[in-house]
């Protein structure tokens, strides 16, 4: 079956994870994406973290599936001739480098339209144009700067990061959907265009509900939040709200049988208004459905955390999942707490290709994520990274169409292979 970007072909220059996270999916979606690697060194990723000495690690496998790899030294005057092929044979340039990295290689802007004027570049940066630009950033950074972390965790404690990589492979997600579309306008244009992502910018797109509370502040306190129901005044920039909900529903994560042993034996809970009668006769408190104090939304408010610790005492009593599957027959929102444990047993996100088990020569078998996008039309097909350099010589004669003899000539000259180090005199 054809797969949806099946004929685009990605020259790619992204390294760790926000890059890679954006040549992943569309090389999951089809396209033909080729990685450009330091000779000898590769991908840092391919060495962090390594739980198996002497292979590529986790952190590199599962972010470069589906892809090709060719080692280059693009400082080598016949590597720059191979990367010049390239970007006349690739649709588009992705790379995550620092700030002028590309210009400093001699392929600007400029440069790389003149050698084809259909070449979509695409970027990500840790800033966009400002004070920062230039300063460099990782997935912490960007949650810090760009309101996440300001909003995250306890109202009396430190500011948080959260666990889920909103800012490098948040971004990656951002830039493949600007790739998508830059190749559609070109479709109608024929030109190619700069594509930029910029990892504040994604992590503040993300954070977009903490945008609309700092404006509300301006016109009252924020009376979903905890604190106003213990009389707690607010201050000028939106506080750290524990685990209330984002939206105009309350919630909570409460405490399920077993809690005291298992660190994840909790179920998210929202009081949503549709279905507050039968949360009462639920948890043994039928008056709340006509006391004044608890019928209607507004009046309970101020008393959120005596609700929350009477539904907890019911929660307590049934385990995250007996508590899902009664909660769910009555229509009540809720979510168990899953562990990664858990999530990598499920066996229906095994079935549906959300978690996949790979193949590797020299590690063996691992876990992955999959795509989480389902197209009808263009299944997804989790294949194994790449070793290090593995396609060079079937990318250079199957893409760029060397000669036998012209791909020993470049690697007669150094340009595939590790800088040689001179010895001391």
């Amino acid at each position: 079956m054809t797969k949806a970007l099946t004929g685009v072909r990605i020259l790619d220059f992204t390294h760790v994870q926000s890059g890679p996270t954006c040549t992943q999916l569309l090389a999951w979606f089809g396209a033909d994406v080729i990685k450009v690697e330091r000779p000898g060194v590769g991908d840092i990723t391919r060495g962090q973290l390594q739980d198996i000495p002497k292979v590529d690690s986790l952190y590199f496998t599962m972010l470069n599936h589906n892809k090709r790899s060719i080692t280059l030294d693009t400082k080598n005057p016949k590597g720059k001739e191979v990367l010049t092929e390239l970007i006349r044979k690739c649709d588009v340039l992705v790379e995550n480098f620092g700030p002028g990295v590309l210009d400093r290689m001699g392929f600007s802007w400029e440069k790389i339209q003149s050698i084809n004027p259909k070449m979509i570049v695409a970027s990500i940066k840790g800033f966009g144009p400002g004070p920062y630009e230039d300063c460099k950033v990782y997935e912490n950074v960007a949650q810090c700067t760009g309101g996440a972390t300001s909003t995250t965790g306890f109202r009396d404690g430190v500011p948080l990061v959260t666990g889920a990589q909103i800012g490098d492979s948040g971004t990656g997600l951002n830039l493949a959907l600007g790739i998508v579309t830059a190749l559609y306008q070109r479709t109608r244009t024929g030109n190619g265009q700069r594509v930029t992502a910029a990892m504040q910018d994604g992590v503040l797109n993300l954070c977009r509900v903490k945008l609309r509370d700092q404006q509300r502040l301006a016109h009252g306190p924020l009376t979903e939040y905890s604190q106003y129901g213990e009389g707690i005044p607010f201050g000028d920039a939106v506080p750290r709200a524990a685990n209330d909900s984002g939206g105009g529903q309350p919630g909570r994560i409460l405490k399920c049988k077993g809690w005291e042993t298992d660190p994840n034996a909790y179920i998210y809970f929202i009081t949503q208004a549709p279905v507050w009668e039968k949360i009462c006769d639920l948890i043994g408190e039928p008056g709340w459905k006509t006391h004044p104090d608890y019928a209607k939304p507004a009046a309970r408010l101020p008393r959120l955390n005596e609700i929350f610790a009477r539904i907890e005492q019911w929660t307590m009593t049934k385990t995250k999942f007996e508590a899902m599957e009664i909660l769910n027959k009555d229509d009540i929102p809720c979510g168990p707490i899953l562990s990664m444990k858990e999530l990598a047993e499920d066996k229906s996100l095994r079935a549906t290709g959300t978690v996949v088990e790979v193949d590797h020569p020299t590690r063996g078998r691992y876990l992955s994520v999959g795509n989480p996008i389902k197209l009808s039309d263009s299944p997804s097909e989790v294949t194994r990274s790449p070793l290090l350099g593995e396609h060079t010589d079937e990318i250079l004669r199957q893409v760029l169409g060397f000669s036998d003899h012209q791909v020993a000539e470049i690697h007669g000259s150094g340009a595939l292979d590790p800088p040689r180090k001179q010895a001391a005199e």
